[in-house]
Order: C-alpha cells, then structure tokens, then sequence
C-alpha cells in the first residue's frame, strides 16, 4: 500500500517500509504510469527515468524502492539501471552535457569536440561531481548521424558541433539561455532531444 505524507512541494511516497521523497508532480506521473501496464514489471524502466528525473540520479534506496513499488526484487531494477547508459547511480552536475561517440559523428570530429568542452567548461568527461554546474559524458549514437558531431545538452540536441563552434556552445551553455536560439554559433542546428 502506497502512503503520501506531504511537506512543502516535496511529498515522501512510502511504498512498503522504504519511503522516497518525490515531488508531486512526479509521484502523479508514477501512478498514473503503472495501471497501464498489464505487467508491473514492464513499468520498471519508465519508472527508473522518472525517479531519476526527480532524484538526479537512482540511488540505492531508489533501486529498492522502484523494486517493493512494482513487486519485483531489486536485482531486475539493479539489471536495467547497470544495463542502460542513461541511467545514473550516483549524482553528476546539474547540467548534463553528452557527445555522441559514435562511428559517424566521431569521422566528424565528437572526441575533439568533447575535449573543447572539457577545456571550456572546466569538466572532465565522466567525471563531473554533484557539485560541479556540468557532468560531460560520451553516449552511443544519438540517431542524428546527418547532424554529427551531435551534442544533448539536458533535453536538447545540437547538431554540427565541429571542435572549432565547440567553444561557442561551451559560452553558449554558461550563459544558461539553452532556449535562447539567438545566442547559438552560426551553423550549430538545435532541436528538442
């Protein structure tokens, strides 16, 4: 049975004996997500994003709860969140900034790129604390090969992120106007990811 207890925005959703704070609007999408799958476990995945949306990250203690929400033992959450390179299990900046690696937009230029970024935004690629303002990382192919090198930041693409506009998007990214297209380096295409 699912207890709520409420304070502030936040409300701690118990599920069981684990309880994680949620903000509501969060803790709306998980139960309005869950009925529509005929099996729980299916719900596991979209159900980690989500958490992770709220949390930043998937901790332990949400491992275990997600596991006790849909009846399930938390190795198969644990499977999917070590499986899947989205998934984060400890806390990163609070800016994600990720450069797609793969085959197409590394011919392209995506390592020189990443390592522009690097320089400009004072941030090793994966290894960015919690504390830091950006977490950079290399991801596979983001299915815009014809835009590489590719480059999400948070929930949005750009696309021909050559090393030398690279330096652009880093101030870009500082200035924190993500949705400011105005401010974007010539040639640099954006869409949302």
């Amino acid at each position: 049975m699912t207890k709520l207890s409420q304070s502030n925005s936040l409300l701690v959703v118990c599920c069981g004996d684990l309880a994680m704070n949620l903000s509501a609007n969060i803790r709306d999408q998980i139960e309005q997500l869950i009925p529509r799958y005929p099996d729980k476990r299916s719900a596991a995945l979209p159900l980690c994003h989500l958490v992770q949306q709220d949390q930043g990250y998937l901790s332990n203690e949400a491992i275990e709860w997600i596991a006790q929400k849909l009846g399930l033992q938390p190795i198969h959450i644990y499977e999917l969140v070590t499986f899947y390179p989205m998934l984060r299990q400890r806390p990163t900046g609070r800016c994600q900034i990720k450069v797609c690696r793969t085959l197409s937009c590394a011919l392209q230029g995506a390592y020189e790129t990443c390592s522009v970024l690097e320089k400009e935004l004072d941030c090793r690629e994966g290894a960015c604390a919690e504390d830091k303002p950006y977490a950079l990382e290399f991801v596979e192919c983001q299915a815009d090969c014809a835009l590489g090198p590719v480059v999400i930041v948070d929930q949005r693409l750009y696309g021909k992120v050559d090393p030398q506009s690279a330096k652009q998007l880093a101030r870009h990214i500082k200035t924190d106007v993500a949705t400011d297209e105005s401010s974007l380096p010539q040639g640099i295409v954006s869409k949302p990811a």
